[in-house]
């Protein structure tokens, strides 16, 4: 916080005298009357890192609290270019005019004193995108922010939802270990939903995220080799839908459409909510009219991210099943063109916004699925189904 020196012009003595009586009875009022205040009386710091582009940006923002705990913070700043925002994660983000207010997500509202907050927003301009200086928390000045040059963005904003542990209160919680033989058994089953062919599911002992026993998909090319293991729960209760799983694979993700998540969706008939990759970069696709998240143009697939080889990733997902909203997380990263909340952004969201339904998952299926070339070996391991957020 900056501090504020006011300046007295002279008065004469008795006047002055008067005065700071006065002064000195107002603040012991003050003193003695003011209650406990939630907001960042004592201050707060903001730092805002800006990756941009020709006509788009996305800004990190952290907001640092300096005064007393605050049980819930609401964050408010004034552009001084055309900026609009588009999208938001980690905060509840609305803009009017120039004036933007950010409120927390629920579970990242209450700050310690030195605690802090990350979120991000997305967004676009026109001629200019200075950044910000006028901050505030819940009504109190910031006294200014931390800046970084902008500049060509090389990685998604990185974004923490809190951690739950192993599996927290979740629904579904398996690390697989209760597999006894070779084949899925229990509370897992191999399903081959439309037409199957010569892909496997089998029970492997040699690779292993964590415990000794994973679950292996050798995944074959060509549209009628679906191979998926099967989870027996029934998910249609569980809403916000958030699913945490750990995924190793073998093969880049090609240009042709795939498919290693499967989710019966019943506000689709029964047809399939998919996550998979297209042009080498994850992707959100729906079965009913095959739209996806992102659209796949150039700028599109350029917001999403490739799913790494040859070692064990944290995958996380959420699906808001009363209005549609949808997040991808790639270990700590969000996926900028794998958030949707309704808000139309070009190259991004164009067809998942033409339908306004919003899913509602059944079940589970991991495993693999191509619409033409493109075989792929993957182990899947300590998956986790809740309404809630689940950590890596």
């Amino acid at each position: 916080m900056r501090t504020l020196v006011t300046r007295l012009r002279h008065r004469p003595r008795a006047v002055a005298v008067l005065a700071a009586f006065s002064a000195v009875g107002l603040l012991l009022a003050a003193f003695v009357a003011a209650p406990p205040s939630s907001a960042a009386d004592s201050g707060c710091r903001v730092d805002y890192t800006v990756d941009q582009w020709s006509g788009g940006y996305t800004a990190a923002i952290k907001v640092t609290n300096l005064g007393p705990a605050l049980t819930s913070w609401r964050l408010t700043w004034t552009y001084g270019g055309d900026q609009k925002v588009t999208s938001a994660w980690n905060a509840t983000v609305s803009q009017s005019g120039a004036a933007v207010t950010a409120t927390d997500a629920g579970w990242n509202g209450s700050l310690a004193t030195g605690g802090s907050a990350d979120f991000g927003v997305q967004g676009t301009y026109q001629s200019s995108n200075p950044t910000p200086t006028d901050f505030a928390v819940n009504g109190v000045s910031c006294g200014g922010t931390t800046p970084t040059d902008p500049g060509t963005p090389t990685s998604p904003p990185p974004t923490t939802p809190p951690s739950s542990g192993d599996c927290g209160g979740a629904v579904l919680c398996s690390g697989f270990e209760d597999q006894t033989g070779p084949t899925p058994s229990g509370a897992w089953q191999f399903a081959a939903p439309d037409c199957q062919g010569t892909g496997t599911v089998t029970v492997d002992t040699s690779v292993a995220h964590s415990g000794g026993r994973s679950m292996r998909v050798d995944g074959k090319g060509g549209y009628c080799n679906h191979a998926f293991l099967a989870t027996t729960a029934d998910l249609s209760s569980v809403g916000p839908l958030y699913l945490r799983m750990w995924v190793r694979h073998t093969t880049a993700l090609p240009a042709g459409h795939v498919a290693f998540v499967s989710m019966p969706d019943s506000s689709q008939g029964g047809k399939a909510l998919r996550i998979g990759g297209q042009n080498g970069a994850l992707q959100w696709n729906r079965e009913i009219d095959d739209a996806t998240l992102p659209a796949q143009s150039p700028a599109g697939v350029a917001q999403s991210m490739p799913l790494p080889t040859g070692s064990w990733q944290c995958l996380r997902f959420m699906i808001d099943t009363s209005n549609g909203d949808l997040d991808t997380w790639l270990g700590d990263q969000q996926v900028p063109g794998l958030h949707a909340d309704g808000v139309p952004t070009a190259d991004i969201d164009q067809q998942w916004l033409s339908r306004t339904t919003a899913p509602r998952p059944t079940g589970l299926r991991l495993g693999w699925e191509s619409y033409g070339g493109g075989d792929d070996t993957l182990w899947f391991d300590d998956v986790a189904v809740g309404s809630s957020p689940i950590g890596c």
